[in-house]
């Protein structure tokens, strides 16, 4: 959603680097670029100004004229104020002190709340919450039976006793709601509200009713991100007619401009909480608006990235598989990279994955093309080998290869790009897990193994010295005068006799001679 605007920042940025210095000229004319890109975004025109003035005032300020990289302080600076109109810090869901907690959620008919509520209820499930679902909707055809489909894929309960398709009062049910879920120690209550297909007296009417009635500890008001500038005509009503106290941002997966997710916090006073960017139930987290920035800015969401990993991957197995490289390459078979692929697989997208890595920008198109049924196609290659040739894949010759191909439905040289690409991997995996660092680069400082390589380049290129002549009589006279400068000089240690020289002969030092006891 953000592409464009992220490409359109970039090549503003880009201009700036190389700079010792940014003139009042620069400083224009890169506020007028960040300007074009935000209004083509579809930002808010009130936001952009308050924005751009910020940034110019700032960067026209000590901060940037002092600074010893003018490009990378006006980056950050895009980068705080980006944050501050997206909400600043992360808003947290507040929990009522005595359960259970009430969330009403409200929008306009497609912004995608049933959907969503399966996902809040999904996401509070995992952090150890047991929340039960209401069908409050009852006006849209079918919309009381999709909720039960959802609540169902989602492992959560469901409170539907109305067949909704205009039959049954919505406040009535919200009110038994409360009660029930007090008897049956569910501790988060979400209430599904109906939509209308435009803002009107009706729908304010009965969203009101309803948040009267159960009293909800927060009112979220969901929109849908691909709306535009129209989400931020309808958040201002609704926040008017019934009140709202956070955000929910759906389809932020859409190829639609964004302005209206950079908008709607700024306009309306009311942070975003959660923001949904798929299909996928788990498509779904708390929206943090220094990470969203990083994200525009074409610098990663490291963080998110690691939280993921931390929910799929199991400690115990992580540690497992480091003493299993650490013991040695051979160690880790194509078991346990099916087995880590797996895992990786469990997280999500691939090339949403990517795309969190900071410097991914660049390869948008790659990362955008990228095949996810790949990571299909090498579990089959891999399942389609014996439990010994999983073991020890250097037994896998040509037959082999073509059974294996045959098996998994393959060209055979594949499964040859399998094991060759399979083979490298363990190499480097080891050599990282053994503190070596990767393959090909300098070690990290502090870390074992660093500088070794520059250590070595100093000792081989000082061992070189003085090259023995290839001629043998030229060889044997370097000999000759080799041995006469040793037995001049001496070829002990502090001046002690070498083997050249008599100890008979030899005569320590006056200062040596003074510290000993007299003969």
């Amino acid at each position: 959603m953000f592409d464009t605007l992220s490409d359109r920042l970039a090549a503003t940025f880009k201009n700036l680097r190389g700079k010792g210095r940014l003139s009042e000229a620069d400083i224009d004319a890169t506020a007028r670029e960040i300007r074009v890109a935000l209004l083509e975004a579809d930002v808010a025109l009130p936001v952009v100004r308050a924005f751009i003035k910020q940034v110019k005032e700032r960067a026209m300020g000590a901060e940037v004229s002092q600074a010893l990289n003018p490009a990378q302080q006006v980056i950050k600076i895009v980068n705080e104020e980006l944050v501050a109109i997206l909400g600043g810090e992360t808003r947290r869901l507040r929990l009522a002190k005595n359960p259970p907690t009430v969330i009403m959620l409200a929008g306009l008919q497609g912004a995608g709340k049933t959907t969503l509520a399966g996902k809040l209820g999904r996401w509070l499930k995992n952090q150890g919450h047991s929340p039960l679902l209401v069908a409050c909707d009852l006006q849209r055809p079918n919309a009381v039976n999709q909720l039960s489909v959802v609540a169902e894929r989602a492992g959560v309960a469901i409170f539907a006793p109305e067949p909704g398709n205009g039959v049954g009062d919505p406040v009535r049910v919200a009110e038994d709601s409360v009660a029930h879920a007090r008897d049956k120690q569910y501790d988060v209550v979400i209430v599904d509200t109906a939509g209308r297909l435009g803002i009107d007296q009706e729908l304010m009417a009965q969203a009101a009713d309803i948040r009267d009635a159960v009293s909800p500890d927060e009112v979220l008001f969901v929109v849908d991100a691909m709306i535009g500038q129209d989400a931020v005509t309808t958040a201002e009503a609704f926040r008017d007619g019934v009140g709202f106290d956070g955000v929910v941002l759906s389809k932020l997966d859409g190829d639609a401009r964004g302005g209206a997710a950079l908008s709607v916090a700024q306009v309306t006073g009311k942070q975003i909480m959660f923001a949904s960017n798929g299909e996928k139930l788990d498509d779904f987290d708390a929206f943090h608006p220094d990470r969203m920035a990083s994200r525009i800015l074409g610098m990663g969401d490291v963080l998110t990235l690691i939280e993921k990993a931390e929910q799929t991957f199991s400690q115990q197995e992580a540690e497992k598989m480091a003493a299993k490289l650490a013991k040695g390459p051979k160690e880790f078979t194509l078991d346990d990279f099916l087995a880590q692929m797996e895992q990786v697989r469990k997280m999500g997208s691939i090339s949403k994955l990517l795309g969190m890595m900071p410097g991914m920008g660049q390869m948008k198109d790659q990362i955008n093309n990228l095949d996810e049924r790949e990571v299909d196609r090498t579990a089959a290659i891999i399942k389609s080998m014996t439990p010994a040739e999983r073991a020890e894949p250097t037994m896998i010759n040509g037959s082999r290869r073509a059974r294996i191909a045959r098996g998994s439905g393959v060209e055979v040289s594949a499964v040859k790009n399998l094991v060759e690409r399979f083979f490298e991997a363990r190499k480097m995996m080891s050599k990282m897990a053994q503190g070596g660092g990767v393959p090909g680069m300098p070690g990290m400082p502090g870390m074992p193994g660093a500088g070794g390589a520059r250590r070595k380049g100093k000792q081989q290129k000082k061992a070189k010295g003085k090259q023995r002549s290839g001629n043998p009589m030229k060889r044997k006279q370097q000999e000759e005068e080799a041995a006469q400068r040793r037995s001049a000089q001496g070829d002990g240690v502090f001046g002690l006799p070498g083997a050249g020289q008599s100890a008979e002969n030899f005569e320590l030092p006056k200062e040596f001679r003074d510290i000993l006891p007299p003969q």
